[in-house]
């Protein structure tokens, strides 16, 4: 006999909470605020169960509720999530409560913060293993990228990342190869648009210009970029 172990979120005010979730496509398969405040909602098979919630909800707390959800790729999922959610509400919430955290290409989860505080992450199944604090097979920026790379796309902490990569300019920058340099400040670029910092985006974007890159090294580094201004259009459309 096969066990399922489901997990019980905090509510909040469960109707706005149900409502958030049938924007995502969910299912409200039970619905009951008496005598006691419970919901759940389906979708793929999937449930999320909502159950009582403490009064005030600690906003320090918040960020410790969630539960993780496997599926079986993100990319498309999260494109379908941004686009109810920016029809919902006229642009993407990308901070504060309710939110979602960015998506690039190739990366295998992310985060969908519901307005309780609740953080469900969609991970996609078979996801590599990662060695934080970045892999010991690499050395200087190299490995100070790697790590960044760990806390941005398996941490989701930006800030984190961009401290690491700050940091890893400033004591590998003149062993550091040039493109290897260029791969920093194009993942600072990105992380501060993320931070609100479109002024210091834009001028790292201006720095790459300058540097002494070969025209593979340029391929490479277009590439990035162009992430990075997707990620501009996402939070801006």
């Amino acid at each position: 006999m096969s066990a399922a172990a489901v997990p019980v979120l905090w509510s909040g005010d469960l109707s706005e909470t149900l409502e958030f979730y049938r924007t995502l496509g969910y299912t409200v398969t039970y619905e009951n605020t008496r005598p006691y405040t419970y919901g759940i909602v389906i979708r793929d098979g999937s449930e999320l169960h909502f159950g009582r919630s403490p009064r005030p909800i600690d906003a320090a707390a918040v960020a410790y509720v969630g539960c993780v959800v496997f599926v079986e790729e993100v990319e498309d999922l999260h494109a379908e999530f941004s686009a109810a959610l920016r029809t919902r509400y006229g642009r993407i919430p990308a901070q504060g409560v309710p939110r979602i955290t960015r998506c690039r290409p190739g990366q295998s989860r992310f985060t969908v913060v519901d307005p309780v505080g609740n953080s469900v992450t969609y991970i996609r199944r078979g996801e590599p293993d990662v060695e934080y604090g970045g892999s010991k097979s690499l050395t200087g920026l190299a490995r100070v990228l790697d790590h960044a790379h760990i806390l941005r796309d398996f941490k989701t902490d930006d800030r984190a990342a961009a401290r690491v990569l700050e940091t890893g300019l400033r004591r590998y920058a003149l062993e550091a190869s040039v493109l290897d340099r260029a791969r920093a400040m194009a993942m600072l670029a990105e992380l501060s648009l993320v931070t609100d910092d479109s002024e210091r985006a834009n001028e790292l974007r201006r720095e790459i210009d300058t540097l002494d890159l070969s025209g593979d090294d340029r391929t490479v580094i277009a590439a990035e970029l162009r992430t990075v201004g997707d990620l501009e259009r996402w939070l801006r459309e």
